[in-house]
């Protein structure tokens, strides 16, 4: 494994009751976190292709970890979304190194398909801090009723030099969306959009 991981974290947020109303069945959102150091901190380095390297490892891990603790088959997952928080030793660029070159088609693959650009979000800061980690839909961008985030936090990360890297995915949309748009009996998950 080429990323340094300090630390694992998965979790599953369940929605039972929402505006007074039940919500059957619970609407599941999972969370996984990998906690790594950051070969750059400190420096700067024209070429991350070693921080691209770690993001398709952890797009992998952290999104078959989340279709595990949602308890599904891959083809059940509905949405998904990343993020990273950058300690304050390293770049903005170092979470997008880690992000979008090749973190995304490893968790496509763990989410079966996967059409729709993964929504994401990154940012610097220090231990405790929080980032939403944005969703939408995997195979459909226009479906409204996914459109949502899940908060994430470690409390003892990330140091100076790590980088907090987070994978939502999800078995269903937000409780009782009722906007209407695209629904999900709709898409045709051709070109990611509908």
């Amino acid at each position: 494994m080429l990323a340094n991981i300090r630390k694992l974290v998965v979790q599953v947020e369940e929605t039972h009751t929402e505006g007074g109303q039940p919500v059957v069945p619970p609407t599941r959102k999972a969370l996984a976190v990998a906690v790594i150091a950051n070969p750059f901190a400190g420096r700067y380095a024209q070429n991350l292709d070693e921080l691209i390297a770690i993001g398709e490892e952890l797009g992998a891990l952290l999104g078959a970890r989340c279709v595990q603790a949602l308890g599904i088959t891959p083809s059940e997952a509905q949405s998904y979304g990343k993020a990273a928080i950058v300690g304050e030793a390293g770049e903005l660029e170092h979470a997008a190194a880690i992000l979008h070159p090749r973190l995304g088609a490893p968790l496509r693959l763990a989410v079966e398909k996967g059409a729709a650009l993964v929504p994401s979000a990154k940012k610097r800061g220090g231990m405790g801090c929080t980032i939403d980690v944005p969703l939408g839909h995997k195979d459909a961008a226009f479906v409204r009723s996914h459109f949502d985030a899940m908060e994430a936090r470690i409390g003892d990360a990330p140091a100076a030099n790590e980088i907090v890297v987070c994978v939502v995915v999800t078995d269903s949309g937000r409780p009782l969306a009722r906007i209407g748009g695209l629904q999900v009996h709709q898409i045709k998950g051709v070109d990611g959009l509908r």
